[in-house]
């Protein structure tokens, strides 16, 4: 098993207000919205529907009955709700919804780690805007690749992954020879975020690749992770460069 459990952070000057309210509200919404997940007539209204986003119009469509493969037993699946607020709006609500504890705590974790060190060098402010804006890049990144490559436009797609995509690339850029701390079975192993945070990039390439023109692999929007990451790489020294010049 290997698990980030931290990194450095003797250089950090300010408090990571935006990073821990970010963190707060992924936590709120997925236990007092979405009922740890179990609500899934919320979560089908406000994730993301890439043929609403398409469309620029409200999807709604039948209970479906689904039969477990294991068991033989049945249950009603709902379909896609309406939803409340302008589709488009919901590249940005699906940012803050998971589809499981093990899917938020994954993505908080990764978020907890590297999101500060960002923060402190963007600036609070740009830090969400950076963090919003490539969250809604890499949901666009998800949408039109399931265009192009014929898969379900009817499926959900939500979670944090894509816009924490794009903090990792920003930490990767301003920071990469800070070094990550990973649990690795029994041990304790340190390494550099350029080494630790490319080897995961390059496992969402590969993931990528082998889910094109098929199904996505395991649920895994892997489209919006390197979208997300892409788009953190190209923007992230926009944003420090503005926040040097305001600061002279």
């Amino acid at each position: 098993m290997l698990l980030p459990i931290g990194d450095e952070n003797h250089d950090r000057r300010t408090f990571p207000i935006v990073n821990y309210v970010l963190i707060a509200l992924n936590v709120v919404v997925f236990v007092l919205f979405q009922g740890f997940g179990y609500n899934i007539q919320f979560t089908f209204s406000y994730a993301t529907i890439p043929a609403e986003i398409l469309t620029g119009r409200d999807i709604v469509t039948d209970n479906q009955l689904i039969v477990d493969p294991i068991s033989g037993q049945s249950f009603e699946m709902p379909g896609l709700q309406p939803t409340g607020i302008p589709v488009f709006l919901t590249l940005i609500t699906a940012m803050f919804m998971h589809g499981g504890i093990g899917h938020l705590a994954g993505n908080m974790l990764y978020l907890w780690i590297c999101g500060d060190n960002v923060e402190d060098r963007l600036g609070h402010f740009r830090y969400l805007v950076f963090y919003l804006l490539c969250g809604v890049l890499s949901g666009l990144s998800h949408v039109f690749s399931v265009l192009f490559f014929g898969q379900d436009l009817l499926t959900p797609c939500l979670g944090a992954s894509g816009a924490i995509s794009a903090v990792l690339a920003g930490y990767v850029v301003l920071f990469p020879h800070k070094r990550i701390t990973f649990l690795l079975f029994l041990f304790f192993v340190s390494v550099p975020a350029i080494l630790a945070i490319g080897l995961w990039f390059l496992f969402q390439v590969s993931n990528g690749i082998g889910a094109l023109g098929g199904e996505q692999a395991g649920g895994v929007a892997y489209a919006a992770h390197i979208g997300g990451f892409i788009a953190g790489l190209l923007l992230v020294n926009r944003f420090k460069r503005r926040l040097s010049y305001v600061r002279r």
